[in-house]
């Protein structure tokens, strides 16, 4: 039984030492994960980088805009800095950094919005009532 063991370790480790004394073997793999990691990780993040680059560059005064944090506005003023002026619901205001601007939404949505809002609103208060 003894024998046997000693006998299976001297067979794996001479089958070790002839597998790895090949020096290129490491250099393949080693190039084979940097493709994986170029092709899964930051080709697609240089993609998704270009087209909010376009989306940015397309907004213009009077497009409704989602932000990144869920506010929906109408643009009112485009700046140079990278700022943009914001209309919220009823009146408010609030300066946002381009880079947070997610999509443009279709002509009309913020009022639809506010027309469900003002309804919303006016069942609760009936509910309140009651």
């Amino acid at each position: 039984m003894n024998n046997f063991i000693n006998e299976m370790l001297v067979a794996n480790y001479s089958n070790y030492s002839q597998s790895s004394s090949n020096p290129y073997s490491i250099l393949l793999m080693l190039f084979i994960f940097v493709l994986i990691f170029y092709f899964m990780i930051i080709r697609p993040q240089q993609k998704r980088i270009k087209s909010h680059k376009i989306l940015i560059n397309s907004i213009k005064n009077g497009d409704e805009i989602m932000t990144s944090g869920g506010l929906i506005g109408i643009v009112l003023e485009k700046t140079n800095n990278g700022y943009a002026l914001l209309l919220l619901v009823d009146n408010n205001k609030v300066i946002i950094k381009l880079d947070y601007i997610s999509i443009i939404l279709p002509k009309g949505t913020v009022n639809l919005l506010n027309n469900d809002l003002i309804k919303t609103i006016n069942n609760t208060l009936k509910l309140d009532k009651k």
